[in-house]
């Protein structure tokens, strides 16, 4: 049986992230973002603000998936986001953050995390779903029930 562990979603101000960049510059970089994160959003020069605005809603709606929001151990790189070719955005959590998605998922199942990305300036967001599927289940297999 599929189940849904959690859910998360965040709004974030693009303008707020643009003039703490201004301001913090490296250092906000650094605390918050993987290297991984900050190649992207680098790489997106007419998007930047943007691009890192999307993940930090992004891991905000993850850490309230997770059903700890980020006041209980999780550190903002416990959790990044990268895309695939066909730019979907794929949601990857460790230390704190995988030891509490470990914690959620019950024996026997897989926990897979959705995460969706938009923004339509001045605001991004991003929405997060944690599902647990039977261990060996594939995607394909649990569409045809």
């Amino acid at each position: 049986m599929v189940m849904i562990l959690g859910i998360g979603t965040d709004l974030c101000n693009i303008e707020r992230i643009e003039a703490t960049l201004a301001r913090f510059g490296d250092r906000f970089r650094n605390r918050v973002f993987t290297e991984r994160e900050q190649h992207k959003a680098e790489g997106r020069p007419h998007a930047i603000a943007a691009t890192y605005a999307k993940r930090w809603a992004a891991k905000e709606a993850c850490s309230k998936a997770l059903g700890t929001g980020l006041k209980m151990g999780i550190a903002w790189k416990d959790m990044s986001v990268t895309n695939l070719r066909t730019g979907q955005p794929v949601m990857h959590v460790s230390g704190w953050a995988a030891d509490r998605l470990a914690g959620m998922t019950p024996p026997g199942h897989d926990a897979l995390i959705h995460v969706t990305l938009t923004d339509d300036h001045p605001w991004a967001q991003a929405f997060v779903v944690i599902e647990a599927r039977p261990r060996g289940q594939s995607q394909a297999a649990v569409a045809a029930r």
